[in-house]
């Protein structure tokens, strides 16, 4: 059942928290149904900033560590039954299809469950995948922080054994060199559309240079 509840929530959660900035979705949308048309739609500031979080080694790593490459962000939880493994394994083909150029981005995986994902077990959970993804974790008001800024949907849904589960948004941020939001890969998205995507966020590196 919490598996069908995160599936269900992934599939609305990031368009009502996406709706919210002055019609950004719906223009994304409607940019990237065109196949011959751009990829992203154009920056947006009402989504990301600055965060200050840990990663893996216990080390403090913020928006400004990662300035010199556009990201490729997803919010998510060890315990999810479905939807993060299966993103994390996306991600982890996208890179192997992006060879050379899948350097070119940064990759970052950060926990809507800090209580249980520490940096150990989320570094621990993403090493699964590859390397080059980032874990990052933090407390409750650092990781309460970037959630707030980047629109993210996430929900304690408690369960009948007394365990609880995260509802959160499914999509995957696309984030450019300076930090603003371009647009998302969808949950299960085509894997030509998610690559067309990562490398038009590779293209806007070279264009700001």
């Amino acid at each position: 059942m919490a598996g069908m509840k995160l599936l269900r929530y992934g599939a609305w959660a990031v368009v009502a928290a996406l709706a919210a900035t002055s019609g950004a979705l719906i223009y994304m949308q409607s940019t990237t149904s065109n196949s011959g048309g751009s990829a992203l739609i154009e920056p947006l500031a009402a989504i990301g900033g600055p965060f200050e979080l840990v990663d893996g080694t216990g080390a403090v790593v913020t928006d400004a560590d990662l300035a010199d490459k556009p990201k490729v962000m997803f919010f998510g939880f060890t315990f999810c039954p479905d939807v993060c493994p299966t993103t994390l394994s996306d991600v982890q083909g996208w890179i192997d299809e992006l060879g050379p150029d899948a350097n070119r981005l940064h990759y970052a995986f950060v926990t809507v469950d800090p209580e249980r994902d520490t940096p150990e077990v989320m570094r621990d959970y993403v090493a699964a995948f590859d390397d080059r993804i980032l874990a990052l974790s933090g407390s409750r008001q650092q990781v309460d922080a970037v959630v707030k800024a980047y629109r993210v949907y996430a929900k304690r849904v408690p369960l009948d054994d007394g365990d609880y589960t995260m509802d959160h948004s499914a999509s995957v941020f696309l984030m450019n060199a300076e930090n603003r939001f371009v647009g998302t890969i969808a949950y299960g998205e085509a894997e030509e559309t998610a690559l067309q995507k990562l490398r038009r966020l590779i293209d806007t590196a070279e264009q700001s240079s």
